[in-house]
């Protein structure tokens, strides 16, 4: 008798870019969060920690070339990992979608969500201090759980509820868009800065 695995669900991670390209995005990312205003407004009225251009600036590869450097690097690993998760995209490439800068501070947080109307999300991760809080991954079979008793604190990754990650500075981490997630907080010191993005 055997026992085999269904419903898998895949995560890719890898180091990606150069001292170089950390060094641009880092610079960029601070440029952005001390000049743009819509941007700092959206953070005040949501209670963000820090600065997000996600509702505030779509044009980040074209407005400035350390990002389109990024979205050129994020080409090659997206596509792969489409072709892991056997996505039938009827001879096309993922579009890059959306792109945006996260500036975390110490305390800042984000709750669980998803990422609709898209297929593969992402994040690479700039800038890290320690205890800057991990991304975890929820096991999405979650509700549907009713009775079942907790997994054991050794249990296999893939047979856990749920999986963290602890970035580091030049990680890049993609999964398909309907993998709910969450940050945890940032206990360290200084600036967590990551840019994370959606492909349709």
């Amino acid at each position: 008798m055997t026992s085999r695995a269904l419903f898998q669900t895949m995560l890719h991670q890898s180091v990606l870019g150069d001292a170089g390209l950390l060094a641009d995005l880092a610079h960029s990312a601070r440029v952005l969060a001390a000049e743009d205003r819509a941007g700092r407004a959206w953070c005040r009225e949501k209670g963000y920690r820090g600065y997000t251009s996600y509702a505030s600036l779509a044009d980040l590869p074209r407005r400035d070339p350390a990002f389109a450097d990024l979205a050129r690097s994020l080409a090659a690993p997206v596509r792969a990992f489409a072709g892991e998760c056997a996505l039938d995209l009827a001879g096309r490439k993922p579009r890059l979608d959306s792109l945006w800068v996260n500036v975390m501070r110490p305390g800042a947080t984000h709750s669980g969500h998803i990422h609709p109307h898209s297929i593969i999300s992402g994040t690479f991760y700039v800038e890290v201090p320690v205890g800057a809080g991990a991304i975890r991954f929820e096991d999405p079979r979650l509700p549907m759980l009713m009775a079942a008793p907790p997994r054991s604190e050794d249990a296999p990754e893939p047979l856990r509820s749920f999986v963290y990650v602890e970035p580091a500075p030049g990680m890049l981490l993609l999964w398909e868009s309907w993998l709910r997630h969450e940050v945890m907080p940032h206990t360290g010191k200084g600036e967590r800065i990551s840019v994370s993005f959606n492909y349709s």
